[in-house]
C-alpha cells in the first residue's frame, strides 16, 4: 500500500465551463472545487502570487471568474495529519475483545484531517483502548502497522494519495460531525473485515430519526436516486442522472405529524455521504436545521414574525441539522450472532421536538 505522506504545496489546474455565468469571485471558486481547502488558505494563495488565471498571475481575490477561463493555484499543505490518544468522554453502548458500539454526539467529527486535528472520535478511541498514537509521517513501512498495537483495525486506516488526507483506525462507517448517534468500530483487521462486507452488502440494520419541514404525502416511501458531487460546490452532495454518481436507496416512514413539520424514521439501504439529507431535500422536506441542504429556513407554514422568532429559539436550542443514528444491527463477524442497539437522541433533539408538539400538533 502506497502512503501519502504530505507536500509543501500542490498544484490544480480548474477548467471554467463555458457556459458559466455567475461572475463569482475567485477565491470563492476555486474553494468551491478544492477538496480540502479553506477560504482564507485559498485568499493566502493569491495573495502569495500562486494563482494564475489565463496564464496571468493574479494577486485579487475579488478578481472575476470568467467562462472558459483556465485557473491554475497552487496551495500550500499543512503537515500531515495524526492522530493521538486524547482523553474525551466516550458514551460506549457495547464493547468486546473485537469491536465497540459508542453514540457518537452531535458536534463530534469522526476522525482526523486536515480541518480537525484533535477532539475527534479517534483520538477519543485511541486513548480508551490504550493504543499508540499513530504519525504518518513517522512511518517508516505502512505494511508494518500492528492493530494489536493500536488497539483498533488499520485497514484502511491511512491515507493513499493527497485528496485523502483522514487517518481512519477502526472506522468501518462514520456520522456527519453535527448528526448523533450509533456507530461501531472494529478492534481488530479481521472484524473490521467482516463489517465492512456487511455494509457493503446491505445488509446491516439502520434506522435515524430525524425532523423534518412539511408533512410528506404518502406517509412513507422510498427515494431511490443515485447521488454524487454536487458539480456547482464539490462540498456537497446531489442528486445527479443514472450512471453519473453511486446507487442511493432510502425508505422513510412517517411516525407524528405536526402542522407543517414532522418526526420521520429513515432506513438506509444503502450509505452514501449526506444520503438522507440530500434525499429529504429530494423529498421537498430537508432535515430540520440543515445548513447545507435547505433545513435552516421555514418551508412550510406561516413566515410571520412570532413563528420566524418560534424557529430561531429552536435553531438556537439545536444549530445543526434534526438528524439521529438510532438503531444500528449487524452480524457479529466473530460469533456470528445478530445483535441490535438502540439509543435515544440526544437532549436537543427531544426539546425540539416536544415544542414542535406543544406548539403545531395542534
Amino acid at each position: 500500500m502506497s502512503t501519502y505522506t504530505g507536500q509543501e504545496t500542490t498544484t490544480i489546474t480548474l477548467q471554467v465551463p463555458d457556459g458559466y455565468r455567475e461572475q463569482g469571485r475567485l477565491d470563492k471558486y476555486i474553494t468551491r472545487f478544492v477538496e480540502n481547502a479553506s477560504r482564507t488558505k485559498v485568499q493566502k494563495s493569491i495573495d502569495a502570487g500562486l494563482v494564475e488565471v489565463d496564464g496571468t498571475v493574479v494577486t485579487k481575490a475579488a478578481h472575476t471568474v470568467e467562462a472558459g477561463a483556465t485557473i491554475v493555484c497552487t496551495i500550500r499543505r499543512p503537515p500531515p495529519p495524526q492522530a493521538l490518544p486524547e482523553d474525551i468522554p466516550l458514551d460506549v453502548v457495547f464493547e468486546d475483545e473485537y469491536l465497540i458500539v459508542v453514540n457518537k454526539p452531535a458536534g463530534m467529527v469522526v476522525h482526523p484531517a486536515y480541518g480537525h486535528r484533535s477532539g475527534t472520535l479517534v483520538n477519543a478511541l485511541l486513548h480508551h483502548v490504550e493504543g499508540e498514537a499513530l504519525e504518518v509521517a513517522a512511518l517508516d513501512d505502512p505494511d508494518d502497522l500492528d492493530d494489536e498495537a493500536i488497539g483498533l483495525s488499520v485497514t484502511n486506516a491511512l491515507p493513499t494519495r493527497a485528496g485523502d488526507p483522514a487517518i481512519r483506525p477502526g472506522i468501518v462507517h462514520r456520522l456527519d460531525k453535527d448528526t448523533s448517534g450509533l456507530l461501531v468500530v472494529a478492534k481488530d483487521d479481521v472484524t473490521h473485515r467482516g463489517l465492512a462486507q456487511q455494509f457493503q452488502d446491505h445488509t446491516t440494520r439502520r434506522q435515524y430519526l430525524a425532523l423534518v419541514w412539511g408533512v410528506p404525502e404518502p406517509p412513507s416511501g422510498t427515494v431511490d436516486e443515485p447521488l454524487g458531487r454536487d458539480p456547482r460546490d464539490r462540498k456537497r452532495m446531489a442528486v445527479v442522472a443514472p450512471g453519473q454518481g453511486k446507487e442511493a436507496r432510502t425508505h422513510y416512514a412517517t411516525i407524528e405529524a405536526y402542522a407543517h413539520t414532522a418526526l420521520l424514521r429513515f432506513q438506509l439501504e444503502t450509505g452514501r455521504t449526506h444520503q438522507i439529507r440530500v434525499h429529504a431535500q429530494q423529498l421537498r422536506h430537508p432535515v430540520l436545521g440543515d445548513p447545507t441542504y435547505g433545513g435552516t429556513s421555514i418551508r412550510y407554514g406561516s413566515t410571520g414574525r412570532s413563528r420566524r422568532a418560534f424557529f430561531d429559539r429552536l435553531f438556537t436550542a439545536m444549530p445543526r441539522q434534526a438528524l439521529h443514528a438510532h438503531t444500528l444491527g449487524f452480524t457479529h463477524p466473530r460469533t456470528d450472532a445478530a445483535v441490535d442497539f438502540s439509543v435515544d437522541p440526544p437532549d436537543d433533539f427531544l426539546f425540539v421536538r416536544d415544542e414542535l408538539q406543544r406548539v403545531e400538533e395542534g
